[in-house]
């Protein structure tokens, strides 16, 4: 019975006595409820108490070294054992023993000669408190955990609006909570609009939970917090608030983005002049706009569900043969499909139309298909008519070009297109030289032929897919669309200039013939379409006021900069052809014991002057100028060189070298590495191919055949700047690489910024899930470095260790690295 009520915890008692028959009395009485230890003098006592741990203490009061009140009161002054319940022992009856007993700390007395039944119930007593604290502590910690953890914010608060508690000290939530905000009030804790909020509350809150949400204007934008605010009273009898908040920012900007676009896409649907269904992969119609009604005669309340062949009646206007709907098509192949051409549609009234468009399928957001889209439109005799009449109003009528609207029209396009990809428009305006001087002497006919010769001659010169239009008179203008440099409006332009030296031939006479040629670059140095012109215009004017026969572009800095690429490439090509590159080292460290563990091999390059020019500028160049692939051969030999170089010292330092996207296609890479590695006689597993993830995502199944190719040599494979790209894990997975590096985007902010630090993470635990080496790039503080050690990246580089150097220094920072290591780690002390 003196055991109920407590757990099967095996608990420690500890008598200090220093009658020992005291001691074997109270053993045998207590023994059933726990382990007894014992002690004969206080002093020893004490020590045993560190030792031991017990969970109740019986102690004699009278013992020759140290008494029981000495005892009990160095107990309570030590916090590791104040909580420690003490029961004294005594053979005195007086009140007075008592009362010292109780105001030393103790929590019971026990008299001698000793009972035993109340002796048994007095230590279980004080058992069963001791249990039931040490549940309530466990208790309010995991409530406390529990609390931390929610992913809001719970805060209480007294009627006046003073903080009473809240579960975030750190500033996870306002910057204005780090610190022990309690008794602070309201309104310097929460922002403005939230705390005004939640105190116009207050008076109408009840124990009913209160749920509203407030809109909180931020540096970055607008801001939504669901506030729960609720009446309650505490433990203590303090009249309170409770007051939760749960950031739904992220959620009602999704709901609104969603929203918005769902009426944009409505109005779109019901706006556009083609005729629009919808149906699931059966076939049965889903949807119709306005059009589509018109034109099949169906209201969508009465089509909906119906099989689009018994909607849409489709049939070839020769054979007057029904024709198979195209949707069906798209559904089978899961492939855009034209319509038929020729085909009638024969509406629910009757009506017949010339239709044609296209038909294509609809996939969810994980690329399965779900259904397929039907868009058709008019294109009967009077369209046909007005398309007519629409190419006479477009189209100049002596030479049949396009003419200033039907360019302004393609303009306004080519500017759209390249806002929305990130591309290039060019207008090259050009004017005839002296022209109203050939006009006159020659004569108006003679004059309109020659600008038919010469929109002859400037089609001829240029691709199919740009624009050629005659604005009037002597002017045409070239209309370049969907370009991606700046350089290729420069060589057109001189290619064009040079074309007009061969001379134009009317009536048997030769006559030469000049052009100036104004050139705009959309978005470079326009806006828009009309401005793109003006400026082209006024580039032009520049070229005529320069001396003619020439081209100019509107912006002084932009033919600054072609100059400047021009030069630039010229330096490259001549740097490739002479040799002249060299290759910088970066050491890569272990961050555990700051060893050698490799190095990364990068190309530099140097001016007329010796001054070195930034790869950031001759890289992307040479990999539009199709330079790259030379290049990266170069890299190559010149790092497996130094490697075995290394390797003859004695240093077994593996090497990496960068990849580009363009190198990477190419087919005879693997032929390349196979021949640097015998012509250097490197073994294979000392060098490392870094490929960007982006390189990867180009065609997954040819990346992860020429990946196989390329490990079957025996080298390793790394996916470098990891995290800055949009590759699919689960194409990733089947790429069979060994290391994966942690861009330094990343690394340089993880200690500064939350996102940064959960990226890095979650970049590193994915890398140990799929069992690759890690390694950080730009590890530049030695915070960094403990940081990345602590998350399970163990390698890394960056100024922290060493800047890039050249083949000496290199050899200088291994001859050293002992001296380095030590230096770093005394400074890590």
């Amino acid at each position: 019975m003196l055991l109920s009520g407590l757990t099967n915890t095996v608990y420690k008692i500890l008598i200090i006595d220093d009658n020992i028959q005291n001691i074997f009395m109270l053993e045998d009485i207590l023994s059933p409820l726990g382990n007894i230890f014992f002690s004969e003098s206080g002093t020893n006592a004490l020590a045993l108490v560190d030792k031991i741990k017990p969970d109740v203490i019986l102690l004699d009061i009278e013992m020759p070294d140290m008494d029981g009140w000495e005892v009990c009161r160095a107990l309570k002054a030590n916090p590791l054992f104040s909580d420690i319940p003490i029961i004294f022992i005594t053979g005195h009856t007086e009140p007075e023993f008592e009362r010292l007993a109780l105001e030393s700390g103790g929590v019971d007395f026990i008299t001698k000669p000793f009972n035993a039944s109340i002796c048994c119930l007095r230590v279980h007593t004080q058992l069963k408190f001791r249990q039931q604290n040490q549940l309530i502590i466990k208790a309010k910690e995991e409530l406390q955990q529990l609390v931390n953890q929610v992913p809001m914010l719970i805060t209480y608060w007294d009627d006046l609006g003073q903080n009473l508690f809240s579960n975030d000290n750190t500033g996870l939530w306002f910057d204005s909570l780090i610190g022990d905000v309690k008794n602070k009030h309201i309104s310097t804790i929460f922002p403005e609009a939230l705390s005004n909020a939640i105190l116009n509350h207050h008076r109408h809150i009840t124990s009913d939970a209160l749920k509203y949400i407030v809109t909180v204007p931020q540096s970055v934008g607008l801001s939504f917090y669901e506030v729960f605010q609720s009446k309650m009273k505490s433990s203590a009898g303090v009249d309170g608030y409770l007051v939760t908040v749960v950031d739904v920012s992220e959620v009602k900007h999704a709901k609104q983005a969603l929203y918005s676009e769902k009426e944009r896409l409505r109005v779109t649907l019901n706006s556009i002049g083609d005729a629009v269904i919808a149906t699931d992969t059966r076939g049965l119609i889903t949807f119709m706009n306005p059009i589509a009604e018109r034109m099949t005669g169906w209201r969508l309340k009465d089509a909906l569900h119906q099989k689009i062949e018994d909607v849409m009646h489709l049939k070839d206007s020769d054979t007057q043969q029904p024709l198979l709907n195209p949707l069906y098509l798209a559904l089978r192949e899961q492939r855009i499909v034209a319509m038929a051409l020729n085909s009638l549609l024969t509406s629910r009234g009757g009506h017949v139309f010339y239709v044609e468009d296209s038909a294509a399928p609809i996939r969810n957001e994980n690329g399965e298909m779900i259904g397929a889209i039907m868009v058709f439109h008019d294109v009967s005799e009077a369209m046909a008519m007005a398309m007519k009449m629409s190419h006479l109003a477009n189209h100049d009528q002596l030479t049949d070009l396009p003419n200033r609207i039907l360019l302004q029209d393609r303009l306004s396009v080519a500017c759209s297109t390249a806002r929305s990809y990130g591309t290039k428009a060019a207008a090259l305006l050009i004017d005839i030289d002296h022209f109203k001087f050939l006009n006159d002497s020659l004569g108006h006919q003679y004059g309109d032929e020659l600008i038919c010769m010469m929109a002859r001659r400037l089609r001829s010169l240029i691709p199919a897919s740009y624009t050629l239009a005659r604005l009037g008179g002597d002017e045409f203008v070239i209309l370049m669309s969907e370009t991606r440099s700046v350089e290729a409006s420069s060589q057109l332009a001189s290619t064009l200039v040079e074309a007009m030296h061969e001379p134009f031939v009317l009536d048997n006479q030769k006559f030469n013939v000049s052009i100036s040629i104004g050139v705009s670059v959309f978005p470079n140095d326009a806006v828009d379409a009309e401005e793109l012109m003006r400026h082209a215009d006024v580039a032009m004017y520049r070229a005529k006021q320069e001396g003619r026969n020439r081209f100019c572009f509107f912006s002084h800095d932009l033919e600054s900069s072609l100059m400047e690429r021009h030069h630039l490439e010229t330096r490259l090509r001549k740097a490739l052809i002479n040799d002249e590159l060299f290759v910088h080292y970066q050491p890569k460290i272990d961050l555990q014991t700051n060893i050698i563990i490799g190095a990364e091999a990068l190309v530099r390059l140097a001016n007329d002057e010796g001054e070195l020019i930034s790869p950031a500028e001759f890289i992307p160049l040479a990999e539009e100028s199709g330079l790259i692939i030379m290049l990266g051969k170069q890299v190559l030999n010149k790092a497996c060189a130094e490697a075995k170089r290394w390797l003859e010292m004695g240093h077994t330092i593996p090497i990496s070298v960068n990849v580009a996207a363009a190198q990477f296609a190419d087919p005879d890479l693997a032929g390349m590495i196979k021949k640097a590695l015998l012509d250097h006689n490197l073994p294979a597993h000392l060098l490392e191919l870094e490929i960007t993830e982006t390189a990867l995502m180009i065609d997954a199944a040819d990346m992860q055949n020429k990946l196989s190719e390329l490990i079957s040599l025996g080298i390793k494979i790394a996916i470098d700047d990891f995290g800055t790209g949009y590759s699919s894990l689960a194409y990733l997975k089947k790429f069979n690489v060994d290391v994966m590096k942690i861009d330094m985007s990343f690394v340089k902010d993880m200690l500064n910024n939350k996102h940064d630090y959960e990226i890095v993470k979650t970049i590193i635990s994915l890398g140990k899930s799929m069992g690759l080496v890690l390694i950080a790039e730009g590890v530049e503080t030695k915070e960094q470095s403990h940081a990345l050690v602590e998350l399970g990246c163990f390698m890394g580089q960056g100024y922290l260790f060493s800047r890039p150097l050249n083949s000496t220094d290199f050899e200088a920072f291994i001859s050293q690295s002992s001296k380095c290591v030590k230096g770093i780690n005394s400074v890590d002390e």
